[in-house]
């Protein structure tokens, strides 16, 4: 059979302030484009489908839309629950989508509530057969409350630890029950039926972006690759970057299909169109994404800013203008800054959404230092840290770090 892997779509996202909403609405009639044209038999949404718990009606139109129009074209349609959505928004309505061949898993039950088999559709007519597919460990994004309990006592590295082995425990429990249902198929068919997993979590290896919501704060950093189940294939969901896992062709996140911040917006968003036979995994193809709103990333001062925004313009239209973030560099100790920003876009088909000063985000990065807490530094490297992130003469940076070791001074001594 055929799959479309795809996941992150945060319907209903507010985006400074703009809605996304015509986006989604062109990505999914770009869809149902795609699955026609490239004879998938089913969709695998892997995880926040919604951007919040609480998402906007028009948010919810938009998710019935793309429920009926797959139901229309033929496909099957499973839908994982992600950390963003909400248990009780998507299981609302889930016994009705089942009458519209979409399946919903909105949260980690009894591992064999877990599986479900994924069917072929015949090419001619689109109605979709009995003959399985394939058989899925429907895995949702897995809340710690959901397989285990919290013990008194325990350190966070302990509650870490066990809560990693708790979600490889309940990943091998539907394995089992998936694999039972997968060797009974296979008997009644006489040919080999392929086995998948999904999930919405960080593995070890998965590279981030900044609109990636942290979903175990300070329990879990991310989830060894060797402990998912031997399966065909792994969809994975919540990373925001197209990638492999660990090298591993048959473990894939496949990103988002939308750039949902502006660190994203150089990235060549894709859908996996998963290839599987008797065999297991046959081949994973990327499908990109066109580009539905052009976000733009800008980095100047005021001298190099106008021609930027003019070479931005180009990628916009008066319709569709461009989003844009500009961070300001030399010139951003400026109180007027926005204004003179604002005067150098007028006419143009661009929106500034966000202005960044290029010092604010130098204290931002000293503050995030990897693997350096404030407890391991004294007083004089912060400022020797901060002193680094300016472009300083030398004779300077020793000036200023020896009126600082005074003024400490001095300031011990008074308190003393």
């Amino acid at each position: 059979m055929r799959l479309l892997h795809t996941s992150d779509w945060h319907l209903g996202q507010n985006f400074m302030g703009k809605s996304r909403q015509a986006e989604h609405r062109q990505l999914i009639d770009w869809l149902v484009a795609q699955v026609d044209l490239h004879s998938v038999d089913a969709v695998l949404i892997a995880g926040d489908i919604f951007d919040t718990g609480t998402p906007p009606s028009y948010a919810r139109e938009l998710y019935s839309d793309l429920v009926v129009s797959l139901h229309a074209a033929g496909v099957a349609l499973l839908l994982l629950g992600g950390n963003h959505d909400s248990v009780a928004t998507l299981r609302e309505s889930s016994a009705l989508l089942e009458r519209l061949s979409a399946r919903v898993v909105p949260h980690a039950d009894a591992p064999e509530a877990q599986v479900r088999v994924l069917p072929l559709r015949t090419r001619t007519d689109g109605v979709a057969q009995k003959t399985p597919g394939c058989v899925v460990c429907a895995v949702p994004f897995i809340r710690a409350r959901d397989v285990m309990q919290s013990e008194f006592g325990q350190s966070a590295q302990q509650k870490q630890q066990t809560l990693q082995l708790a979600i490889q425990a309940y990943y091998q429990a539907v394995f089992s029950a998936a694999d039972a249902q997968r060797k009974t198929l296979e008997a009644e068919l006489g040919h080999a039926v392929p086995l998948i997993a999904t999930g919405h979590l960080t593995t070890v290896g998965a590279s981030a972006s900044e609109s990636v919501r942290e979903i175990y704060v300070g329990a879990l950093e991310a989830f060894p690759t060797s402990a998912f189940p031997p399966v065909d294939y792994i969809a994975l969901g919540h990373i925001h970057r197209p990638q492999k896992v660990g090298g591993l062709a048959h473990i894939r996140y496949s990103g988002s299909p939308i750039a949902l911040s502006f660190d994203e917006a150089t990235q060549q968003k894709e859908m996996l169109l998963v290839d599987l036979g008797e065999a297991g995994l046959e081949a994973v193809t990327p499908l990109p994404v066109p580009v539905f709103q052009t976000l733009i990333a800008l980095k100047g001062n005021l001298k190099t800013l106008p021609a930027a925004f003019a070479q931005a313009a180009q990628h916009a239209t008066a319709e569709c203008p461009a989003w844009i973030e500009v961070t300001v560099a030399e010139d951003d100790y400026l109180a007027d800054l926005p204004a003179r920003i604002q005067t150098m876009i007028e006419g143009l088909p661009v929106e500034v959404l966000r202005i960044r000063r290029e010092r604010g985000n130098a204290r931002a990065q000293l503050s995030a230092d990897t693997g350096v807490t404030l407890d391991e530094l004294d007083p004089l490297d912060v400022f020797a840290r901060r002193l680094a992130h300016e472009t300083l003469d030398d004779d300077i940076r020793d000036a200023l770090t020896t009126r600082y070791k005074a003024v400490v001074a001095s300031t011990v001594e008074g308190e003393a």
